[in-house]
Parts: structure tokens; sequence; C-alpha cells
């Protein structure tokens, strides 16, 4: 079953958040963007009533960035997980301190996980 899109608010939303990345966001992007992987990501695409930070439709692998507020938010980040796996999707994540520190790690385990998925 393909992942249920999003209401009108949530089209909203991930707008916005497109408009101002954060640091790390905006970092990784730049080696994501333009196929520079070999495939297509797409940058806050609303799925359902959450909206990952980035997004691999073809190889069904979404990215998230976590920054401190995560700490406080294991619950919420393990739900959302579970959401995006149950329509095929592999959710890997990276500390925003890891993406501004080591980009060119965060892209090795990026290429990783793209060869392993279908």
């Amino acid at each position: 079953m393909p992942a249920r899109r999003t209401t009108p608010k949530g089209y909203q939303r991930a707008h916005e958040l497109r408009k101002e990345p954060t640091p790390a966001e905006a970092k990784l992007w730049a080696y994501l963007r333009n196929d520079q992987l070999g495939v297509s990501f797409r940058r806050q695409h609303a799925i359902g009533n959450y909206i990952p930070d980035f997004c691999c439709i073809k190889k069904k692998l979404i990215i998230e960035l976590d920054g401190s507020q995560h700490l406080e938010q294991v619950e919420y980040d393990v739900e959302r997980t579970k959401y995006f796996e149950s329509f095929g999707y592999k959710v890997i994540r990276f500390w925003n301190n890891d993406v501004m520190k080591d980009i060119n790690g965060v892209i090795r385990v990026i290429q990783f996980a793209l060869e392993k998925q279908k």
C-alpha cells in the first residue's frame, strides 16, 4: 500500500519548512539535490501527518536530522519511524552535529543505505 500523502495543512507546513532549512539541512541538501547520489531526494516531503527531512521515494529511504530537541521526544520519533516503516521506508537518522562536522561520513552511510534498498 502506498503511503498516504497529507492534508492541505500538511502541504502548507512542508512548504514553510522548505523555506527555512536548518544549517544542517541546508548542508546535507547541497549533497543530495539534483540526483548527485544517483537518485532523487525530496526535502520536507509530507507523508500522512509527518514531514520527514529528506525522502527518496524510488529507494524508499527517509533521512532525518536530529538536533538536541530530539532528546526530549524519543517516543514521538519512534512513532514517526514506525509509521514510515509501515509503508516500506527505511529511516536513517543523523545528529545535526554529525552533518556539520563529518559530512563525508554521513554521505557514505547514506550511499550504503541506498545500495541496500530495493
